[in-house]
């Protein structure tokens, strides 16, 4: 399946730092992040609890689709996705590799 260029510019994709991290009660694989969009901080969910400890995202500077519709998950509502790869072994947060202003666009 192919997607059109006007499709993918509907995406948001943006740099934001963690600003904080924790276990999200009552799920084993979920982490509630607080991550700065430079204009603002947003809550967001994300299933990586089985692949990171809270220290190894606390910090760091994550691309994150803020366009994405809110969806409650535990009780939480998330505003947006941190976006990873996943190869079947290993999963891999995406990242910018140089230190970049929060709310950055990705192009």
């Amino acid at each position: 399946m192919t997607v059109s260029y006007s499709d993918f510019a509907k995406l948001d994709l943006r740099v934001g730092t963690i600003v904080s991290i924790e276990p999200l009660k009552g799920a084993d694989k979920l982490y509630k992040f607080v991550v700065d969009l430079g204009k603002e901080k947003r809550t967001l969910v994300a299933g990586l609890r089985p692949y990171y400890n809270q220290a190894d995202l606390h910090g760091k500077q994550v691309i994150v689709l803020t366009n994405l519709e809110p969806k409650k998950l535990k009780g939480v509502v998330s505003h947006g996705m941190v976006l990873a790869a996943d190869d079947g072994r290993t999963v891999s947060v995406l990242r910018s590799d140089k230190k970049i202003e929060n709310g950055s666009r990705v192009l």
